[in-house]
């Protein structure tokens, strides 16, 4: 008996979004009296911060602090229509239609302050403090509080405005089979080295060393956070999550989480990342997404690691010590030493 370190690695390519017949979203944007900037939504924060990505996509958009904009995600009963948050497509449809929304509500915003400021529009431009200043004399300007004031008492304007991005379907071409179905694709690359236990069966994910191609990063840091959480995840399905432990036959299925077996802090491997940035062509300041793809490499190049180290080519997963000892048992070519 022994433990057998492997190498594993796997790439993939990851679509952003689906061809539904569309698949498009919605943005609705106002300004309140006091210059704070609302964005209606339908779109769901699952706990990947995308609230906070789409205000960072709106104030950037409106040239105003990021303090100045409120993301309101409230249900398909009230808020614009969103298909969902699901393949990676948020950050990307919503922000696209936030860029949509915040342009039509900055020319308005520049028309007030261009009858405040008596001059055109042409010749205003934001400073990102939320103030409007008049190009060339910074002294000439109006902050964002007095001009939505002004906006709503003295010349009844809202401003306001309206956004929606949609790819529209790509049909299949009966001939060839050729199709669009994405808007833009994301890329991701992962090594795992691990440790096999040849007596027990129990692996041991040593270390999960990745890069990611997302697009352009809104938030760096979300990134980041997004990164370790799937490498995290890509662990756990690789040895761990299941429903179905003697799959098609239903023969001890967890029937609670207190049955369902993931792992904890002591399992988790050394993580390290590299995140690469080709701005998509047709993103929101050039983003893509990064959410589900950041588990997808980790899972394949695991079970390559364990099958690297036991010299058995696995084609099931999870990877229990279970199924680590029946292959050791059933190969000719097996190493278990």
């Amino acid at each position: 008996m022994a433990k057998l370190r492997g190498t594993g690695i796997a790439a993939v390519n990851y679509p952003t979004g689906m061809n539904l017949g569309g698949d498009p979203s919605q943005a609705l944007i106002h300004a309140t009296t006091t210059g704070t900037f609302m964005i209606s939504l339908a779109s769901t924060d699952l706990g990947q911060g995308l609230k906070t990505v789409l205000a960072q996509i709106g104030a950037e958009t409106l040239g105003l602090p990021f303090e100045n904009v409120l993301i309101n995600t409230g249900d398909t009963d009230t808020g614009p229509h969103c298909m969902g948050t699901f393949a990676s497509r948020a950050t990307h449809r919503v922000g696209n239609a936030i860029i949509m929304a915040a342009e039509e509500a900055r020319k308005v915003m520049m028309e007030v302050a261009a009858d405040e400021l008596e001059v055109s529009p042409d010749d205003l431009e934001t400073d990102g403090q939320g103030n409007i200043l008049v190009k060339g004399s910074p002294d000439r300007s109006i902050n964002i509080v007095d001009l939505a004031l002004a906006a709503h008492f003295k010349y009844g304007k809202t401003i306001s405005g309206r956004g929606i991005y949609m790819k529209p379907k790509s049909d299949v071409d009966p001939e060839t089979g050729k199709m669009d179905p994405d808007s833009t694709e994301a890329h991701a690359c992962s090594v795992a080295d691990v440790e096999v236990d040849t007596e027990t069966g129990e692996v041991t994910v040593l270390s999960l060393k990745s890069a990611y191609e997302g697009g352009r990063q809104v938030n760096p840091a979300l990134v980041k956070g997004q990164i370790r959480g799937g490498s995290f995840m890509s662990v756990s399905h690789a040895l761990y999550e299941t429903t179905a432990p003697y799959y098609p036959a239903p023969d001890h299925s967890p029937g609670s989480f207190s049955e369902y077996v993931i792992p904890g802090p002591y399992e988790a491997p050394e993580i390290e990342s590299v995140v690469l940035e080709y701005p998509s062509v047709n993103g929101p300041y050039g983003a893509k997404g990064v959410g589900e793809m950041t588990a997808n490499s980790g899972i394949p190049a695991i079970i390559n690691a364990v099958s690297n180290a036991i010299g058995v080519r696995l084609t099931e997963y999870p990877v229990t010590p279970e199924k680590v000892l029946h292959a050791l048992e059933e190969s000719p070519n097996a190493t278990s030493h």
